[in-house]
């Protein structure tokens, strides 16, 4: 099985690279934007025929948050336009595609974890193009996985664990927002689940990954400081206090209990994830 993995130089992308020797029957084909354009529909064609991909698992995306609110077209070509021509182009091998989408689908007005047939709201560029993202991959490609993710996180690239260390140990004194309620997730382990997923056989479908377990920013905050050594004085923020030009889900936490059931899957406790990946930075 020749399998296409998208973004391979972001965070999920690594982490599913260090993965890949444990799979020698398949072969991976890692690209990034040097690699292959994904938002050049020719230029994808031509690539998923010449190497005869059999699966997509699209990693790339564009993630500045706050910057999609400006630069809505570039978020829009990449979000959502890029996967419908990876879903269009596989589909014609009749293959499949893994396509990566964000608990930013929806608005955050709930109080109870969100399920895959809740109904999207999303309520910023990002959150408007990472759906219609999905919607073009399953449109376009009968075997279509959609993983909803939420507050990605790795020993790679740069995120919230790598900037709370380097903020506590530069600083006294730190805020963080408290308000906001959700799940971290590593992307060592949404890597490993992904490719149980291929190895268990692709059933299309939505589904929601995240580590177990419900905490807020400042919780997150106040974990990795514990568990970094790092002495420094974490005060709880309400959203208000620090404005951003997008809107975050004030709650956002993901029922996980379709992908456990249907893939056989067990999902570590956000602490113990956290704590692995602390002791590998």
């Amino acid at each position: 099985m020749n399998i296409l993995v998208t973004g391979c130089n972001g965070q999920l992308g690594n982490e599913i690279r260090l993965l890949e020797n444990e799979h020698s029957e398949w072969k991976f084909f890692n690209t990034d934007v040097e690699e292959l354009d994904i938002t050049n529909q020719l230029a994808v064609e031509q690539y998923v025929a010449q190497n005869a991909i059999d699966g997509i698992i699209n990693c790339a995306a564009y993630t500045a948050v706050d910057k999609a609110e400006e630069d809505k077209e570039k978020a829009t070509t990449l979000n959502m336009v890029a996967p419908a021509f990876l879903a269009a182009a596989v589909e014609k091998r009749d293959g499949w595609i893994i396509q990566i989408s964000t608990d930013y689908v929806f608005d955050g007005k709930a109080h109870t974890p969100y399920k895959e047939d809740d109904t999207p709201c999303p309520d910023s560029v990002y959150g408007s193009t990472k759906l219609a993202g999905e919607l073009g991959a399953q449109k376009f490609c009968r075997k279509a996985v959609i993983i909803r993710t939420a507050w990605l996180y790795s020993s790679f690239g740069n995120n919230f664990v790598k900037t709370m260390q380097r903020l506590g140990r530069e600083r006294e004194e730190l805020g963080v927002i408290f308000d906001q309620i959700g799940t971290p997730t590593y992307a060592a382990d949404l890597a490993k689940a992904i490719l149980t997923i291929i190895k268990e056989g692709i059933k299309p479908g939505t589904y929601h990954y995240s580590n177990e377990g419900v905490c807020s920013w400042y919780d997150f905050a106040i974990a990795i400081h514990r568990m970094s050594g790092i002495k420094c004085n974490v005060k709880p923020l309400h959203t208000q206090e620090y404005p951003t030009p997008a809107n975050r889900p004030a709650y956002s936490v993901l029922d996980k209990t379709k992908i456990k059931h249907t893939y056989n899957i067990a999902i570590p406790h956000w602490e113990t994830s956290l704590k692995e990946c602390i002791d590998k930075i």
